[in-house]
């Protein structure tokens, strides 16, 4: 197991990034679709579904992550169904685990992608999707073969964005990772113990690049925006 908090911040968000991608695309297509694509007979249920989905993955956003990380505490734990299932299939309990963290560091950045892929979904242009289906693709057809592709910018700068909230996550990762040293400590949860121990240099040792990487991205995802901007 990596003993860095830094290095294992890096795993933990790169796993995290990666997942809540695919999980993030996945939702907000669905949401999209159920809300914007389907017969307009059953268009007006499901977008009600799809704007209380919607809502749900924003939650993160804006409980605090002690109660965001009670919840999945009581969800995972190991005297609730889910936990006692993932003990019995992997023989290890789930949280107080780098699992627990790379879990955490994905609530955290799920909202931002799922949000700004939803949000690009909606700003491309109808007459794609209805070109898509004068050539006799389905709805569901034309999301995937237009509708993401078109979007692609803005999901590159809202993966870079999760990237840097799962990286610093640690009110959640402290709910149902812990804060076990050479364990599941992250770098964000490292800066917080040397500052309490008065280890003003250790701290800032974590600090720097945390900030250097942040400021980075959000140059980036700057200059992707701007791209963008003058493309159209």
């Amino acid at each position: 197991m990596l003993r860095s908090p830094l290095a294992l911040s890096f795993v933990v968000a790169t796993l995290a990034t990666l997942l809540s991608l695919a999980v993030g695309v996945c939702l907000a297509s669905l949401i999209f679709y159920f809300g914007q694509l389907r017969a307009p007979r059953s268009q007006r249920y499901s977008a009600r579904l799809a704007e209380l989905a919607d809502a749900l993955l924003s939650l993160p956003l804006v409980l605090p992550p002690t109660v965001l990380g009670y919840y999945l505490l009581t969800l995972l734990g190991r005297h609730s169904p889910l936990g006692r299932a993932f003990e019995i299939v992997t023989g290890s309990p789930l949280t107080f685990t780098p699992s627990a963290a790379v879990l955490a560091a994905m609530v955290s950045a799920l909202p931002a992608i799922a949000r700004s892929t939803r949000a690009a979904l909606r700003e491309v242009d109808p007459l794609y999707f209805r070109a898509a289906a004068s050539l006799g693709h389905s709805p569901w057809r034309a999301l995937w073969s237009v509708g993401v592709p078109l979007s692609q910018r803005q999901i590159a700068a809202a993966t870079m964005l999760a990237f840097t909230r799962a990286l610093g996550d640690f009110g959640v990762t402290l709910m149902i990772a812990g804060d076990i040293p050479g364990y599941t400590q992250t770098a964000a949860l490292a800066v917080y113990d040397a500052v309490q121990s008065g280890k003003e240099q250790a701290a800032l040792t974590l600090i720097i690049p945390l900030s250097s990487i942040a400021l980075l991205v959000l140059y980036v995802v700057g200059r992707l925006q701007d791209s963008g901007t003058e493309s159209q």
